[in-house]
């Protein structure tokens, strides 16, 4: 069906186009209208480009788990399937209306046309391409596993990674028996040297040490603690993410779950309607 001049320019990227434009490229496109869960086009089909004029649509595709993931939703004004269009390549994503569609189907010769016509359209072709570009790298960046002690080391600075190392030996049996061993020796050298002692009982000296030590032990350990918890952060934002990657997945699996039941519903539906060959015969 062809498309009216006023829903060309309901579209940002023809808004600019004059009148005789309009009507030019009105008689090339082409208007299609989609029920709600109807395939606009498959992976494999021939690439045309389409612009959402009302409604909603879902563009998917499959991954190397087999899984569904949702690569863009097109909403009013916005084109999918642009990439294909341009490279005159099969589809490698799935378009279906998520409710009632309205969209136009645009062709490469379409475009060209455009172009000659209109040469600044090509910066709001390229808006496009880049707004399609930046949602596939968010993508990839969503779904890529992410370890969490990488990401902790890559934030790591020297600071922190000296509270660490000090945390950990501070509260280590290394470190225990070590303090342990030189705290006798200390007290036992100064109790056998009596009088000519360096630091005499009861050990000033070596309790302005110990008071020095603690002093400078506790905010490293509550350094290291604040490394902890900024840890557990990171730890629960990706676990977070990998929950609502699965919770979208299972949603994925009810929809098809519930597709598939309405379906075996009207299968039966049309089986009981069917009459049977004996009662065929009968008659």
């Amino acid at each position: 069906m062809s498309c009216k001049p006023g829903i060309l320019k309901t579209v940002p990227l023809f808004s600019l186009l004059d009148d005789d434009e309009i009507a030019v490229l009105a008689s090339q496109v082409d208007i299609k209208n989609y029920s709600a869960r109807q395939r606009i086009y498959k992976a494999g089909d021939v690439g045309l480009a389409y612009v959402t004029v009302s409604g909603k649509v879902r563009v998917t595709t499959i991954d190397e788990d087999h899984q569904e993931v949702i690569v863009d939703e097109p909403g009013p004004g916005e084109f999918f399937g642009f990439a294909s269009m341009l490279e005159q390549n099969s589809h490698q994503t799935n378009a279906t209306a998520v409710e009632e569609s309205v969209c136009l189907e645009i062709s490469r010769d379409d475009i060209q046309t455009l172009m000659l016509r209109k040469p600044d359209a090509g910066m709001d072709l390229l808006t496009t391409l880049a707004h399609q570009y930046h949602a596939a790298h968010q993508l990839v960046r969503l779904r890529a596993t992410r370890s969490p002690n990488e990401i902790i080391e890559t934030q790591e600075t020297t600071g922190e990674r000296i509270a660490d190392a000090v945390a950990g030996f501070g509260g280590s049996w290394t470190f225990i028996i070590t303090f342990a061993v030189v705290l006798v020796l200390y007290s036992s050298a100064n109790i056998l040297l009596d009088k000519k002692a360096w630091d005499p009982y009861p050990f000033i000296l070596l309790n302005l040490f110990l008071s020095m030590l603690a002093a400078l032990q506790a905010p490293v350990i509550m350094m290291s603690q604040n490394r902890q918890d900024a840890k557990d952060r990171v730890r629960s934002e990706l676990d977070f993410e990998v929950n609502r990657r699965a919770e979208l997945e299972i949603q994925g699996i009810s929809r098809k779950m519930h597709l598939l039941d309405e379906r075996i519903d009207d299968l039966s539906d049309l089986l009981r309607r069917k009459p049977l060959p004996t009662e065929a015969g009968g008659d």
